[in-house]
């Protein structure tokens, strides 16, 4: 009996010493503060990040608060959303935070209006990729998916047709992995021509970007191939 207290003991002592070595879960921060238009679909679309968080191994922080950023909060975090923001959302010392917290090797994703923030900082316009300029009423589309080997679009069809929110750009930055094109035939009020990209990643000053265009409508946040989508792109920004 003795032998076998002491073999239970040694054997529950290396359990918890491995699980003192166990990595932590990643986590990430949805920041969803608006300046500007305020989207109601936040209201589903945080919900709907924090359920892909328990179901694929990743917590997840929501905020509005700006004050957020500072380098000692950031660093907790391996990547963070900007879920439709809009506006001047960060002074400039979040913004210097911000800055190096991606230097440092860490993941964005945008989401909708994330293009629609902060335009009268450049170094954010080349991180998200674009600038919003318009857009017309929601209506059905048809999208293009030109790469379906990323780990956000593998699973969509290749051409995918859907309703929603569809802007137009002002400024598109060039290095710009695009991943989903709009077919501007498809629908009316397109004003980028044959090139109107729709999600993109690339890397960009020592970090990892992600941008979809999708998720205006609350109806995004039940849609299963969006999701998977979105999740595809928290997963790259995180760095799987």
């Amino acid at each position: 009996m003795k032998i076998k207290n002491i073999l239970i003991t040694i054997l529950l002592t290396c359990f918890v010493s491995m699980a003192s070595f166990a990595k932590p879960k990643p986590k990430v921060l949805v920041f969803c503060k608006t300046a500007g238009f305020h989207h109601a679909a936040i209201a589903v679309g945080a919900p709907a990040i924090m359920q892909l968080g328990k179901q694929n191994n990743f917590d997840v922080d929501t905020t509005t608060n700006a004050y957020k950023f500072t380098a000692d909060n950031l660093k907790q975090y391996a990547a963070v959303i900007f879920l439709s923001t809009t506006g001047d959302v960060l002074n400039n010392e979040q913004q210097e935070a911000f800055e190096k917290y991606i230097q440092a090797g860490h993941g964005f994703v945008g989401v909708h209006a994330a293009t629609d923030t902060e335009y009268d900082w450049p170094w954010y316009g080349k991180l998200v990729g674009a600038y919003f300029k318009s857009h017309p009423n929601q209506q059905d589309a048809t999208l293009q998916v030109v790469d379906r080997n990323f780990i956000a679009t593998k699973h969509l069809p290749a051409t995918w047709r859907r309703f929603d929110e569809w802007y137009n750009y002002k400024w598109i930055a060039d290095d710009l992995h695009v991943l989903i094109k709009i077919d501007e035939k498809s629908y009316t009020g397109g004003e980028n021509g044959d090139n109107h990209p729709m999600a993109w990643y690339h890397n960009y000053d020592g970090g990892r970007a992600f941008y979809t265009e999708l998720g205006h409508t609350d109806a995004s946040y039940a849609d299963p191939l969006y999701l998977k989508h979105l999740l595809g792109g928290i997963q790259y920004a995180i760095g799987k």
